[in-house]
């Protein structure tokens, strides 16, 4: 049984794979002072005690020493932690490459293996990312925004007196209260966002590849575009077990 861990900056996401198959999969939220003891405690309860592999994928340096230690006291012998440097059977055209975030290459590395170049990889969470790979199977950069949630705390921060809101989608465009005139902006500025970007990539790369959405929001912002071909929420995990397969045969 393998443990595939995305840590993320709001949550991290745990898939548990029996050979090819995710047979669960759970979601905590990220905690940058975890300890050992705190995630076994958070964790453990949900892990199967015949795990024995486990890989991870992280953009929050500070919990990976705690991560490290527990899957260790857990039994996973030698885990492995993503690094840029990885083989993803990409050209990597980001410079310095030091600098791309290994969800970014793990999301781009599972799209093309699973769904095919060229791809644009949208990724909605704390963050929006979108990533573009090539016919040639080149990753030519991508985008970064904030996210929804991230909009939405901003903008109650900055402000006096305009509240933070929850994400959902409005009944109509023109709020005719506060909350809802935030809830509208956030939620149908992000997809107008989300599409003008998208169409620019399209006529900058003069292509048109599929448009895969994975994240949190993913399923919520394509059913209300029609440029998303593609929701694969798991698209990082399914990159991860892929990973970890290459790196076991290496």
């Amino acid at each position: 049984m393998l443990l595939a861990i995305d840590i993320g900056n709001t949550s991290t996401k745990v898939g548990i794979f029996d050979g090819e198959r995710l047979s669960s999969k759970f979601s905590i939220p990220t905690d940058p002072n975890s300890s050992k003891d705190g995630l076994r405690s958070v964790v453990g309860n949900n892990i199967d005690k015949s795990i024995s592999e486990a890989i991870v994928c992280s953009v929050v340096p500070e919990t990976e020493a705690a991560m490290r230690e527990f899957l260790i006291d857990v039994g996973v012998d030698n885990p492995v932690f993503v690094t840029n440097d990885f083989d993803f059977r990409l050209k990597i055209n980001y410079q310095p490459l030091s600098a791309i975030g290994t969800d970014r290459l793990v999301n781009s590395f599972a799209a093309v293996a699973k769904h095919g170049a060229p791809c644009i990889v949208c990724s909605f969470g704390t963050a929006t990312t979108i990533d573009v790979v090539d016919r040639s199977r080149d990753l030519l950069g991508g985008v970064i925004a904030p996210g929804m949630t991230t909009m939405a705390k901003a903008l109650h921060l900055h402000t006096a007196k305009l509240p933070e809101i929850e994400i959902e989608k409005p009944k109509r465009a023109i709020g005719n209260t506060t909350v809802s005139s935030i809830r509208s902006g956030i939620f149908y500025g992000h997809i107008a966002m989300a599409e003008g970007l998208i169409q620019r990539i399209q006529n900058e790369i003069g292509d048109t590849p599929k448009v895969i959405a994975t994240g949190g929001f993913a399923s919520l912002i394509a059913e209300n575009t029609a440029l998303i071909d593609i929701v694969d929420e798991d698209l990082l995990l399914y990159g991860l077990r892929l990973l970890y397969e290459r790196v076991r045969l290496a």
